[in-house]
Formats: C-alpha cells, sequence, structure tokens
C-alpha cells in the first residue's frame, strides 16, 4: 500500500508537465490516488490534469521559491487533503566543460535539482507525517560516479542522494518512508538529442550494452510505481542497478578512465559548442531564469 491512513489518497509530483513525472502521476492516478501536479510550464500540466481519471490540480510554481512551495502545499491540502506521497521529480541539467559553462547556469542546476528537493521535503513534511506517508526522492546514476561534461548534475544528483539517506532517519520516528530512486538513462527530453549530441555521445559510447539502453518514461515509471507501493528505501530503473552498488567505491575510477578515452576524439570546439542545458523542461526553467543582458554603462555627459 502507498499509505498507512486508510483516508490518505494524495499524492503530489513535481516536474510533472512530461516525461517521467507525466507518467508517474498517470499510474498514481490509475492506482486511485487524487493527484497534485507541480512545474513550471502551465499548459502542459493543464493537458496532464485533464486526461488524468481521478481528481487532479496543477500549479506552476518554481520549487526553488520557497514561499511559493509552501503556498502551493496548502493549496493542495486545501483542495484535495494532505499528501501521502511526494514524488521530489524535477530537475534539469546541463552539459560540457565546468570552464566553458555559465556561472548561472551551474548555480541553477543545484539549486533546481538539490535545494528545490530540500525546499519540496520541507513544505511537504507536515502532511506527510499527518499521513504517515511516503517521500521518493528521484536521483540518478550519476551520483554513482561523476561524469565529465555533467559536473553541475552530478553534484546535485550525489547531494540529493545524501540529503534522502539522512531524511530517512530522521523521518522514521514519525512514521514517514523515504525513498531513493536511481534512475539511468531515460528517454525524455533531455536525452531527446542523445545520438547526435557529442557529450551525451561520447558518455554512453563505451558503457557496456546493458548499460547504453535507453529505457522510455513508461517503463521507469512502472518501475517507480512498485517501488512505491512497497514504499521501498531504493528504486533502480533499470532493476539490475541494484548490482552495481557494491561496486560504488571505485566506480569514480572507472568512469573516469572511461570518459578520458572517449572524450579523447573530441575536438574542444565541439563540445564548447554544445555547452548549455538539456531537454525543453529545462530550457523553459532557464529561460524563465535567465539573467538579464547586463546594461551598458552610460558615458556622463562632458561639461
Amino acid at each position: 500500500m502507498v499509505q498507512r491512513r486508510a483516508d490518505a489518497r494524495v499524492a503530489v509530483v513535481t516536474g510533472a508537465a512530461r516525461g517521467v513525472g507525466e507518467a508517474t502521476a498517470r499510474r498514481l492516478a490509475r492506482r486511485g490516488l487524487q493527484v497534485a501536479l507541480l512545474g513550471r510550464e502551465l499548459q502542459a500540466l493543464r493537458q496532464v490534469a485533464g486526461s488524468l481519471p481521478t481528481q487532479a490540480c496543477c500549479i506552476e510554481v518554481d520549487i526553488t521559491d520557497e514561499a511559493a512551495l509552501q503556498g502551493a502545499a496548502r493549496s493542495i491540502q486545501a483542495r484535495l487533503g494532505p499528501a501521502s506521497v511526494v514524488v521530489a521529480n524535477a530537475g534539469i541539467a546541463a552539459a560540457g566543460p565546468f570552464a566553458a559553462s555559465e556561472s548561472a547556469l551551474f548555480n541553477r542546476v543545484i539549486d533546481v535539482n538539490l535545494i528545490g528537493s530540500a525546499n519540496t521535503a520541507r513544505a511537504f513534511l507536515p502532511q506527510l507525517v499527518e499521513t504517515g506517508g511516503y517521500y521518493l526522492q528521484i536521483a540518478s546514476t550519476a551520483a554513482f560516479g561523476s561524469a565529465p561534461l555533467m559536473s553541475a548534475y552530478c553534484a546535485s544528483k550525489a547531494g540529493v542522494e545524501s540529503f534522502a539517506q539522512a531524511l530517512r532517519t530522521e523521518l522514521q520516528p514519525e512514521g514517514v518512508d523515504v525513498g531513493i530512486a536511481y534512475l539511468h538513462w531515460t528517454g525524455t527530453d533531455m536525452i531527446g538529442d542523445l545520438d547526435n549530441h557529442p557529450v551525451l555521445r561520447a558518455l554512453r559510447t563505451h558503457q557496456p550494452g546493458p548499460a547504453r539502453r535507453v529505457h522510455s518514461p513508461d517503463q521507469v515509471a512502472d518501475w517507480l510505481m512498485h517501488g512505491i507501493n512497497r514504499r521501498a528505501t531504493s528504486i533502480y530503473a533499470p532493476p539490475w542497478l541494484r548490482l552495481i552498488q557494491p561496486l560504488r567505491p571505485v566506480l569514480p575510477l572507472i568512469v573516469s578512465r572511461v570518459a578520458r578515452r572517449s572524450l579523447a576524439t573530441l575536438p574542444t570546439a565541439e563540445l564548447n559548442s554544445t555547452t548549455g542545458v538539456l531537454g525543453a523542461g529545462g530550457r523553459a526553467d532557464w529561460e524563465a531564469q535567465r539573467p538579464a543582458p547586463p546594461t551598458p554603462p552610460v558615458t556622463p555627459p562632458q561639461c
């Protein structure tokens, strides 16, 4: 069961406008839960909400805005009831050499993926304590071995893993379970141009056959839903990833060695030309937050 209290039937999914978030929201609704969809693209959220078989609400919110997220949590509780499942799925990614990346974009990836997840937990924890609920943090195999050219994304996913592990121990006495989902290559728009993007292609080229496979958001959502139903501590998508856990102490060395070999063939100009945010969802967030260009200095009039 996804909840302990019989009348706790509300799920919250961040980043629900597309991809894994959308697919997971659909499965939660099919199970009979009312679903609150959070994200940056209101029209897309409305389309998802309108297609669900149960009552749903959608709220356009920036999860890095703690006050706005707290307001969204209050609104959801008033309209649907307290949340019994929260899926912290919202995230963005940027690719390219660290030195060639905008500092604002690096910071934004950390803010959305790590600080936004902490804000999500803080906003909904009172409701989860009330319902004896389940909080699922979406992480990534990027937390296993940091890949070059994805420094912000890897740092943020390692951060949310550690955050969720600490949160799990703190909330156990409250009756709230915390799970971490480790996603590998997933066919969202974040990697929609996988074969043509030199950074993503290089990172994937020398991985073993099973590790190169791209799984659909629907398949990943099925794995997530199975874990949600069991209130699982860890969810692996695909499931064979659990076999990698004992190797984690040596994975950074392996990833570094393989990556150096992969990237040695790529010209610097090609790498720099594709530096930036990945996917439509990430671009929507970045364009909404992108700092305005500096105003040119005004030359004071001559006396």
